[in-house]
């Protein structure tokens, strides 16, 4: 316990080997003002020459700091500038550092600063709330967490050894007069649920290079991917994986199932009536008994969807269409790896008959074309639903920022929130 006026302020200041020189509290509206100095061993050498330098100046470098207790602070580090006594030095002046209170070039403490980066990518807080808080500047804040951040997610250790790798598109912006959206790629370990990386763009390219800076060692422990059926990210895993095993998401089949039944649906509809659905129309009144399971269909469910599709669908082939979308579903019934290829091979084949409609014989193209992608899944069992969970987490820090255009600002902020860095870390990472 200390009773010494100073060292009891030095101590509510919690910085250490500093003297606190001053407060200065001029209104309740304006931040508390606490003047420091660090204490510093002399003599001070010049690193040049070795001549014991003399002070140049004593400029004052205010510092956003944490509130204390309940009022926005700045620490006002009166910083010594040191120069050489030898006009023949080539180092002439330098100016003192103390990483333990704040970076050089940052505007706020070091401790500021952390607690900002665990508030924006740990807790999903906007950037404007963290500033609010600290009575700071939008910039001064995302500049702390990018730095602060981009040291903590471009740890070594954050990426680990991946068994199955996701990869997933996901809207980052819109810009320009037109609304262009721009999309970037996530990049998943599907077992562990963890975001490994974002990468601009969702043609292959990206990817491409993303994991060719992984190293072949790195990836040739990847034993599956696992995608939509998108075939810019099946080409990917056939340039830089090889040797791991495709698997196309049981839920995308289902969707392009039931997508193609709702286009046969919308297409009879105008044949038949000549006009978009209305609340009268039988197709229209069928729509969402068409999109349920049939085990989820009772007995009077049936008998309306029966009664309408028979109003309704003269050539059968909305019927068609939703048999077609049913026997997609039952593919995925069993979990036998040896029956799934000749199971899709003939569900395929059925689905091409000339006597389906165009849209069912499409997507026995598209199952054909996929085949061994969507048959793997029986023997890998690797879904893609933690690569669309991760885009979630991923919407939700675009969400609360109301958009986000800076991509350098999206891949850091993404990363804190999903990518699961050691937090651990932070009170020991250095700017970037």
């Amino acid at each position: 316990m200390s009773h010494d006026p100073t060292e009891m302020c030095e101590l509510l200041v919690g910085l250490p080997d500093v003297n606190v020189l001053a407060v200065h509290d001029r209104s309740a509206t304006t931040p508390l003002r606490v003047e420091i100095e660090t204490r510093v061993e002399t003599p001070v050498v010049c690193a040049g020459c070795g001549a014991v330098a003399k002070i140049k100046d004593r400029p004052p470098v205010p510092l956003v700091d944490l509130p204390a207790f309940g009022r926005a602070t700045r620490l006002v580090w009166i910083k010594r500038r040191w120069e050489c006594p030898d006009p023949r030095c080539v180092t002439g002046s330098w100016t003192e550092l103390e990483p333990r209170i704040a970076a050089p070039r940052m505007s706020m403490t070091s401790r500021a600063g952390r607690w900002s980066t665990l508030q924006v990518g740990k807790y999903g807080r906007t950037v404007s709330e963290v500033a609010d808080e600290l009575g700071a500047d939008w910039h001064t804040i995302n500049d702390a967490v990018i730095a602060n951040g981009t040291a903590l997610v471009d740890h070594p250790d954050r990426i680990g050894d991946v068994e199955a790798l996701g990869l997933d598109e996901v809207l980052f912006s819109r810009r320009g007069e037109w609304r262009i959206r721009q999309w970037s790629t996530s990049i998943v370990d599907v077992r562990a649920g963890r975001l490994l990386d974002v990468v601009e763009g969702r043609d292959s390219a990206p990817a491409c290079r993303w994991l060719a800076n992984r190293g072949p060692g790195w990836c040739g422990k990847i034993r599956y991917g696992t995608l939509d059926l998108s075939g810019s990210y099946r080409a990917v895993f056939d340039t830089m994986l090889p040797e791991a095993t495709q698997v196309a998401d049981p839920f995308h089949v289902h969707r392009l199932a039931a997508q193609k039944l709702d286009e046969v649906r919308r297409r009879v509809q105008q044949e038949t009536l000549g006009h978009r659905g209305r609340k009268s129309d039988p197709l229209y009144r069928a729509r969402k008994l068409l999109v349920l399971a049939q085990e989820r269909l009772d007995e009077p469910r049936q008998d309306k969807l029966v009664g309408l599709l028979a109003a309704g669908d003269p050539r059968g082939e909305v019927a068609t269409a939703w048999h077609a979308k049913e026997a997609v579903r039952e593919l995925y019934a069993h979990r036998n790896p040896d029956l799934a290829v000749e199971w899709v091979d003939q569900l395929s084949a059925d689905m091409q008959d000339r006597g389906c409609p165009p849209e069912v014989r499409q997507l026995g193209r598209t199952i054909r074309r996929w085949r061994e992608q969507i048959a793997a899944w029986h023997g890998a069992q690797v879904p893609n639903g933690p690569t669309e969970s991760m885009n979630n987490l991923s919407k939700r820090v675009k969400r609360v920022a109301f958009g986000m255009t800076n991509f350098v600002h999206w891949h850091i902020r993404v990363l804190l929130y999903a990518g699961q860095p050691n937090w651990s870390l932070l009170s020991t990472v250095q700017p970037a």
